[in-house]
């Protein structure tokens, strides 16, 4: 299936790795031209065609800086994914005490899952206009299960929600199709890395780690059995970027493995 993005310039945040490195490589199999980027690079991310820029999208002017140097080097801009997200919110109490938490742990936690997207998505807005291009933004289960990652978290990946849904209507009568792809338990290094949530619960509770990684799938009450592969949502984030699917306004895609048990 020819899915049009041949030629298509594309900006994905979040990109060294997970799903953001996941959707970079699926935009380049397309033939679309990516600019990638996060933080710091990673070795994976420099073996792909993609230009690099770094960017701390969770500062107050990040993610405008970043959408102006995109624009600076060449003014087309067809794409969109706002896939940077995570934080350093650990889940020490956060059953027993979601407030666990304190203001500033809660605003990094909002500045990076949302506003990120917010400011991207609204210094892009006039070039995306032009293009009638597409946003889409990558939200998280925990969104609609709250109970399954900190709650700082959960409430950004909520109100990303909102964000995605109150802006689709206004920008798709400009011409800019405005959707979201919400990822079930992932096999990313944010969930399963060294660093990530599942190593902090594991030395929490005093278990293996990869006893407890191999028990996510049951845990999470997902039929597939296994834990979803980021290029599964990749393939979800390219066909929604797709001029094929013009009539994807709005939506949020969700691909969980059975994870979510309600419609």
């Amino acid at each position: 299936m020819d899915l049009q993005l041949e030629g298509k310039r594309v900006l994905v945040t979040g990109a060294s790795k997970g799903i953001g490195l996941a959707v970079v490589r699926a935009f380049l199999a397309e033939g679309a031209s990516v600019v990638a980027t996060a933080r710091r690079s990673t070795p994976e991310l420099a073996a792909t065609d993609a230009v690099f820029v770094p960017a701390d999208l969770s500062s107050l002017d990040g993610p405008v800086k970043l959408v102006e140097a995109v624009l600076a080097e060449d003014d087309r801009l067809d794409v969109l994914v706002n896939n940077a997200g995570g934080g350093d919110e650990r889940p020490e109490g956060m059953f027993e005490d979601p407030f666990s938490g304190d203001d500033d742990a809660w605003a990094s936690v909002f500045a990076l899952n949302l506003n990120a997207a917010v400011r991207a998505t609204r210094a892009a807005l006039p070039a995306l206009t032009k293009a009638r291009g597409a946003v889409v933004n990558i939200s998280s289960s925990s969104a609609r299960d709250p109970h399954t990652a900190p709650l700082p978290y959960a409430a950004a990946k909520a109100a990303l929600n909102a964000f995605t849904r109150g802006l689709a209507e206004a920008a798709g009568r400009a011409g800019v199709r405005i959707n979201a792809v919400t990822p079930g338990a992932t096999r990313t290094p944010l969930l399963v890395g060294p660093d990530g949530l599942v190593a902090s619960m594991a030395a929490n509770l005093g278990v293996d780690h990869a006893t407890l990684v191999a028990g996510l799938p049951e845990q999470f009450g997902m039929v597939s059995g296994d834990l979803i592969d980021p290029s599964e949502i990749a393939r979800a984030v390219v066909l929604l970027s797709s001029p094929t699917m013009p009539s994807a306004i709005g939506s949020n895609w969700t691909v969980h493995g059975g994870q979510m048990k309600s419609a």
